[in-house]
């Protein structure tokens, strides 16, 4: 007599969990072999239920676990018969080798990681800056929060990192160190990383930063975002780390959940600075460096600084004045330098302005330009777009002057100002003139 047939196991249907999604850029949609998953507008997938298979892709790709598949009643049914036919055992609870071994690796690494970007002795800003932020991730997660110093007579810079919150300090001191070259640079962070195996490593965005991220990332075999505006941890500590994406029009979070170090590189001014704490100490880890100055191909015959006396560095001013395609042309940028003027402060532009010709790069301020945090940020004929607004909105006051009274810019703003800018700017210079001249009186 023939047995009866067994049912078949049922597949179900994906279905979004609320609240869940952090918009990581269409993972799910990509990974779905029958084009089942659509996306809104906010970056969250759709799920056309007649069409998906239940084949998991998408479950298995997404990295928030916002995703679920889901069973009718007569499906759970079946899949409770086939249960019990099992012994109570379903094939799901069997060990899987290479999630075991997946999760073995990842374990194998831990803490965090800030490198310290120093010219000449000098560190830069960004690497303070990250080591708040690195701070709150070590918290996060429990392991010590650990400064990578590279250079040639730089422990002093290991003893400033304590100061702004670094438990620990890998230093690597040598002649070849020195000055930055990709190479020898590039040899001794993956000489550490050999050695201490950290879980996230943090570096700024500036020109060497982006350079060595990029080249460590390639060697050692790992993910790296560049970029970012916004790093956290989730439950599984995993780096979550938001930057924005599609030119600027989304802000997306991205995971590298199954590969280690994690990497992220973030522009000046993005984080703020952390408290000192004078006095400060930590441990000092000394690291022989396993390079030699003849394996290095690229030699530094002379160092030329870009600093010159003309030289405006919008990213640390306080007080900027900026513009963008409403300013009509360059000449009517001198109205808002007679503002910055008598603020004490340089003059911005947005991207729109610096592409017309209007503004040298230098002075861009956005996504594609320079992050700036001041005290005060005054946008003059700025509509708002969002690669704008990554790279100013959080100034401490946003003033924003437009005659357009939905323009997006006003979102952000502390004040807004709807009107035309070319009688506004001027009547704000005058009052502060004004004031200035009461107060002299005063003083006199």
């Amino acid at each position: 007599m023939a047995e009866p047939k067994k049912p078949k196991k049922p597949r179900g249907k994906a279905q979004l969990i609320p609240g869940k999604c952090i918009a990581c850029g269409a993972r799910c949609q990509s990974a779905c072999p029958v084009n089942c998953v659509e996306m809104t507008d906010a970056g969250e997938p759709v799920i056309l239920s007649d069409k998906c298979i239940g084949c998991l892709k998408c479950i298995k790709v997404c990295p928030a676990e916002a995703l679920e598949i889901q069973f009718t009643p007569e499906e759970l049914a079946i899949l409770e018969e086939l249960a019990k036919q099992q012994g109570g055992v379903a094939a799901e609870e069997e060990p899987d080798e290479e999630a075991q071994a997946l999760a073995a690796m990842l374990s194998a690494y831990r803490g965090v990681w800030v490198f310290i970007e120093q010219t000449e002795g000098e560190a830069a800003r960004v690497s303070w800056e990250l080591l708040g932020k690195g701070r709150e991730l070590a918290d996060a997660i429990g392991v010590p929060l650990s400064a990578v110093v590279l250079g040639e007579q730089v422990e002093h810079l290991c003893h400033e990192a304590f100061s702004h919150g670094a438990d620990q300090a890998y230093l690597m001191d040598a002649p070849v160190l020195k000055h930055y070259r990709t190479e020898s640079y590039l040899r001794g962070v993956r000489h550490l990383i050999d050695q201490h195996q950290p879980e996230i490593i943090l570096m700024g965005a500036t020109g060497l930063g982006r350079d060595l991220a990029g080249a460590v990332a390639t060697v050692v075999k790992t993910g790296l975002t560049a970029d970012c505006t916004g790093l956290a941890v989730d439950d599984k500590r995993n780096l979550m780390q938001t930057r924005p994406a599609f030119g600027g029009n989304i802000m997306a979070t991205i995971m590298c959940d199954k590969y280690r170090p994690q990497m992220a590189t973030v522009r000046p001014n993005v984080m703020p600075m952390p408290e000192k704490q004078a006095g400060r100490s930590g441990a000092i880890i000394r690291s022989d460096c396993p390079i030699r100055e003849e394996e290095i191909l690229v030699k530094v015959l002379e160092i030329i600084s870009d600093k010159k006396k003309d030289h405006v560095d919008i990213a640390g001013a306080e007080f900027i004045v900026s513009g963008g395609r409403g300013m009509m042309g360059s000449d009517n940028f001198g109205i808002l330098k007679e503002l910055a003027d008598e603020l004490g402060g340089v003059v911005g532009a947005s991207r729109s302005a610096v592409d017309a010709g209007w503004m040298p790069q230098d002075r861009q301020v956005g996504q594609t330009g320079k992050t700036v945090r001041p005290k005060i940020y005054i946008a003059c004929g700025i509509s708002g777009a969002i690669q704008h607004l990554v790279g100013m909105q959080d100034s401490d006051i946003i003033i924003a002057i437009n005659r357009d009274k939905n323009a997006p810019i006003f979102e952000v703003a502390t004040y807004g100002i709807v009107g035309d800018l070319f009688q506004v700017v001027p009547a704000i210079t005058a009052g502060i003139r004004a004031l200035k001249a009461q107060r002299s009186k005063k003083v006199a």
